[in-house]
């Protein structure tokens, strides 16, 4: 008799390369760190369009498949080939 609930999806971003600042960024459903100011600001960049497409879809991170967040990943420009995993 138990539910299959699922909890708050969270994507976690972390960018390695570095220019000597520190910098943690938190949304809705992600937190990114580290990065120059450009691959942190990418990363930010990415993840508020992805959430902008969730909206409009009418979705929670926690809703869409691994195929459709794959997708909207690639649109929002945060991975480049939409065939890697």
């Amino acid at each position: 008799m138990s539910e299959n609930k699922k909890g708050k999806a969270w994507i976690v971003g972390i960018a390695l390369d570095n220019d000597g600042h520190k910098r943690l960024t938190r949304g809705e459903n992600f937190i990114l760190a580290g990065g120059s100011e450009e691959s942190h600001g990418r990363m930010t960049e990415g993840m508020i369009k992805l959430n902008e497409s969730l909206k409009k879809r009418g979705k929670q991170l926690e809703e869409v498949s691994k195929e459709e967040f794959t997708d909207l990943a690639h649109k929002s420009g945060l991975i480049t080939d939409p065939n890697r995993n």
